[in-house]
């Protein structure tokens, strides 16, 4: 049996976001987080992509873009919130920003004023 898909990159990834949420809590907003993270996420030698955007098409022409957060090692797609909870609202929008993408692991990572909340989304065409 295979274990997760980038198990060893989610790890890393968790990690920083609780060393980060131990230090400023749900106190910053997103960009603050945003950033904070990235110092992390390449000290552990990840490749981070910041502000990378996608074009949304419909009926083949383009009426949109979407911008996720941050972009790990070109597979990984992170979206940050710094709010009370993630609602079942931001969890539906994310997954079709995932599916919008060629990305099969994404993870929508809530820096709350409570609790940090990481959810880790699997994308691919045998789950549609």
């Amino acid at each position: 049996m295979e274990g997760l898909i980038y198990e060893q990159e989610t790890y890393k990834i968790r990690g920083a976001c609780f060393k980060i949420w131990k230090e400023f809590g749900g106190a910053f907003k997103e960009s603050v987080v945003e950033n904070a993270l990235k110092i992390e996420l390449e000290e552990l030698g990840f490749k981070v992509e910041s502000q990378k955007r996608f074009p949304i098409y419909y009926k083949n022409q383009k009426v949109g873009i979407y911008i996720p957060d941050i972009i790990i090692d070109n597979k990984i797609l992170i979206e940050l919130k710094s709010k009370e909870f993630v609602t079942k609202g931001d969890e539906k929008t994310f997954w079709h920003y995932l599916k919008a993408t060629n990305y099969k692991l994404g993870l929508l990572i809530n820096f709350g004023p409570e609790k940090l909340e990481i959810k880790r989304r699997i994308y691919d065409e045998a789950r549609i």
